[in-house]
């Protein structure tokens, strides 16, 4: 899935018993998406995940910046119901964009 979003906030980098690193991060989406033939504004906050060089990549990224990240949904915690989008791509946009939830 592809998520156009505004980095809300973000913890500081962490590392698994592994070694590996692990970034924690919020992000702001907001929109205009059709839903039955009419226009729609969404705005949601979802929590985020990253890790390796991704999450060190993303721990340089201030809050506020606009990102496009890829990755996909999965629970934030193993036996927990909540979700959050673990991120395996971003790149670093203008500004967010409009229609832009795209799921693969």
């Amino acid at each position: 899935m592809t998520l156009d979003a505004r980095m809300q906030s973000r913890e500081n980098l962490r590392f698994t018993p592994a070694g590996i690193p692990v970034l924690d991060f919020a992000l702001a989406h907001e929109s205009t998406q059709i839903e039955a033939g009419s226009e729609r504004h969404v705005a949601c906050e979802l929590a985020a995940v990253a890790l390796g060089p991704v999450a060190r990549a993303l721990a340089s990224v201030a809050p506020g910046a606009n990102l496009r990240c890829r990755g996909f949904l999965a629970r934030r915690y193993r036996t927990g119901i909540s979700v959050a989008l673990h991120v395996n791509e971003f790149d670093i946009t203008e500004q967010a964009t409009t229609h832009s939830i795209k799921g693969n």
